[in-house]
């Protein structure tokens, strides 16, 4: 496995303490820091005997090592099971393994734990990665045959038992279903014993993973292990927009990271007026607010018949509040007037103003001298009358009044039709003027 940052695959990949080489292929839930592992335990200490095994997707079970073995985080080991025998990794052991027991309210000495055969030889992992590759064929077939029957339910993921003998079809469904038929047909194709087993939308989310609109790998798949309930009103605590197309998350349900900042929210909040909206009554008239920053602490209130929006503290608000109910009725609302903020709306003023079209245009360089000139087109020739001010509506160039206008004939200045290099009959030029005598 290549490190990334070259091609040769001769080192090992950075990251955690196993290099990228545990079974889960990352830092997820499923890898749990033993901080105890390394403390030397008194001669008499009797090891706890229970033993957290992690398999596909978030899945976790325990399962007692009755014969005291050897065991380490991440080692396959070969498990008891109600047909056959399945293959799993050991995610934890020792004392933190009753902190996990007492998490998932188990009591400490559980009774009818299935054991812990041995460890995983290579041919037993040989085999487990064999039903392994089965999984996504396998996978496309049971999603067809449900298809086929019309049944209300999703085929999300499938897990095979290590011997091959048993393989797990997990679901989500609205509501109950008959699918006897359907195992009966999967029993016929598969050749082995089928379990159907229900998940919830959040547990289905959690085992097939994904990335959230925050651009990172979803909590559930993550770190989070426990499925809160999320309601519509931890979004309006926190003046959210109710579009449950950004609220929802790859589940379908509202997104779990809403509870993560709901306590600070409701904390400020409670220092707020209960009221939706706020009115507190000035010299100047009644505001009504408009807006709130929560975290902030602020309010923009607006007098009727205009479009003015004044910031005011929460401290302010509940003090004119205060004096409203003692009779009292400040001038302003707030102390300095100067720090309204006035909110102005376009209306038929004139937005792009009196600059030209051609105000960005680039000049063009005369080639001779280098000059810069401004960029003089046909369109501004034919056309400049576009930029005529107070010009009436319809007139054009064509329907404009045509004035001749007559020029004097300078019999010394040539003719500008006649061009001066050409000799000929048409261009006689001046004739030649010989030397003169006065008169007397």
């Amino acid at each position: 496995m290549s490190c990334g940052s070259c091609s040769s695959g001769g080192c090992s990949p950075a990251g955690c303490g196993s290099k990228g080489n545990c079974d889960t292929k990352g830092c997820n839930k499923l890898n749990t820091y033993d901080w105890l592992k390394d403390m030397v335990y008194p001669y008499h200490y009797k090891p706890f005997d229970v033993i957290e095994i992690r398999f596909k997707g978030s899945r976790k079970e325990f399962f007692r090592n009755s014969d005291n073995l050897e065991l380490y985080t991440g080692d396959a080991v070969v498990l008891e099971s109600d047909l056959g025998h399945d293959i799993g990794h050991v995610s934890l052991s020792g004392e933190l393994v009753r902190l996990q027991l007492k998490k998932n309210g188990i009591d400490e000495d559980p009774q009818g734990l299935k054991k812990i055969y041995r460890v995983a030889t290579e041919k037993d992992v040989a085999v487990y990665n064999e039903y392994k590759e089965k999984e996504p064929a396998t996978l496309e077939k049971a999603r067809t045959f449900a298809m086929q029957m019309k049944l209300e339910m999703k085929i999300s993921d499938i897990e095979f038992q290590g011997d091959g003998k048993k393989v797990i079809f997990f679901y989500t469904s609205e509501g109950r279903v008959d699918f006897r038929e359907l195992i009966k047909r999967y029993a016929s194709e598969f050749k082995t014993r089928i379990e159907m087993r229900q998940v919830g939308y959040r547990e289905e989310a959690s085992r097939l993973g994904g990335i959230g609109s925050c651009g990172r790998v979803l909590c559930c798949t993550t770190w989070l292990t426990d499925y809160k309930m999320v309601n519509v009103s931890a979004a309006k605590s926190q003046n959210l927009s109710i579009n449950m197309l950004k609220l929802s998350g790859q589940c379908g349900r509202l997104k779990c990271c809403l509870n993560y900042e709901l306590d600070t929210y409701l904390e400020a909040l409670s220092q707020f007026p209960r009221n939706e909206y706020i009115k507190i009554e000035t010299q100047a008239g009644v505001a009504t607010s408009q807006k709130s920053d929560i975290l902030k602490k602020m309010v923009w209130f607006s007098y009727p018949h205009t479009s003015e929006w004044y910031p005011v503290p929460l401290a302010r608000v509940n003090e004119i509040i205060k004096l409203n109910k003692e009779g009292v009725f400040p001038e302003f609302l707030t102390d300095r007037q100067e720090a309204s903020v006035t909110i102005k709306t376009i209306g038929d003023e004139d937005i792009i103003g009196d600059d030209s079209l051609t105000r960005l245009d680039k000049p063009n360089k005369n080639k001779k001298g280098g000059n810069n000139r401004p960029n003089q087109g046909k369109f501004n020739k034919r056309d400049d009358n576009r930029n005529a001010p107070n010009k009436p509506v319809g007139e054009t160039t064509e329907n404009r009044p045509k004035v001749k206008i007559k020029f004097k004939k300078n019999k010394n200045s040539p003719n500008p039709n006649q061009n001066p290099n050409k000799t000929g009959p048409q261009n006689k030029g001046p004739k030649p003027q010989g030397p003169t005598t006065p008169k007397s």
